[in-house]
């Protein structure tokens, strides 16, 4: 059973940078790993994902360009450096990750979860 522990998050200013961090406690050289976020009052939704290889990487048209998701096969840790910060990234910051070859953007396909992390935009 793969084990998610995600660090990281915080409150930053608008245009600031946050990097988060999850940590997996097997090998996970073999799944497709990626972040999600919900907001109060609003569904999850899908802010990025990477293959294995880090060859493929999606995001949400909404932090295009300003989020980069990227991984460390020999350390088993996803990250997701997020700059140029608005108040409408606040949310808490989900890492997730599936054994498939092929990423995905849809929550449900993702059996493995973090226990989230608390990202607040605000002046």
């Amino acid at each position: 059973q793969l084990q998610l522990v995600q660090s990281g998050g915080g409150l930053v200013q608008p245009g600031g940078s946050l990097r988060l961090s999850c940590a997996a406690s097997g090998r996970t050289n073999t799944y497709v790993m990626g972040w999600f976020r919900q907001a109060p009052g609003k569904e999850r939704e899908f802010v990025a994902a990477i293959s294995w290889s880090s060859i493929t990487t999606d995001y949400a048209d909404s932090v295009k360009g300003r989020f980069t998701i990227s991984r460390d096969n020999f350390k088993d840790t996803l990250y997701l450096q997020m700059d140029s910060l608005k108040p409408e990234d606040t949310a808490v910051y989900y890492c997730a990750a599936r054994h498939h070859a092929r990423t995905s953007a849809n929550g449900h396909d993702y059996p493995y979860w973090g226990q989230g992390t608390q990202v607040t935009v605000s002046s």
